[in-house]
């Protein structure tokens, strides 16, 4: 096996990946019910990906806020559950196609940024409680 250093393998990754997060009994209906155009998604996707793992400036999107609305759209469902299901695809997504540095640096990254979006799904959550109860 390879490491990650292509844009094609940042596209392998995120397909290959996605593809088991569609299949996913938790993470499916989530996904599958937020995003229309697929082919859009996996180049925006790659265009995050490569930016955080080659620092080429490609993405432009605020992924923070996009996972806080879906939270909101689907009640305040998503929880750490989601966030475990999603990492453990993730690193199993990489260890079958890669190995090598980026390869980990990818893990390390998903983690970091499942964890920091974790809380911020949270906070906004608490938010709109907080707002929500002052009406």
């Amino acid at each position: 096996m390879k490491d990650i250093t292509t844009r094609e393998d940042v596209n392998t990754l995120v397909r290959t990946f996605y593809g088991k997060v569609r299949q996913d009994e938790l993470l499916g209906p989530i996904f599958n019910s937020v995003i229309d155009d697929w082919e859009a998604h996996f180049e925006l996707l790659t265009d995050f990906w490569e930016t955080n793992l080659f620092f080429r400036k490609k993405y432009k999107g605020n992924p923070l806020q996009k996972h806080v609305d879906v939270d909101e759209a689907h009640d305040g469902v998503i929880n750490e559950m989601h966030f475990g299901v999603w990492l453990n695809l993730w690193y199993q997504t990489l260890d079958t196609l890669f190995e090598g540095e980026v390869a980990q640096i990818a893990k390390n990254r998903a983690r970091n940024m499942g964890t920091f979006i974790h809380l911020k799904v949270f906070e906004a959550r608490m938010k709109r409680n907080a707002s929500s109860q002052n009406h």
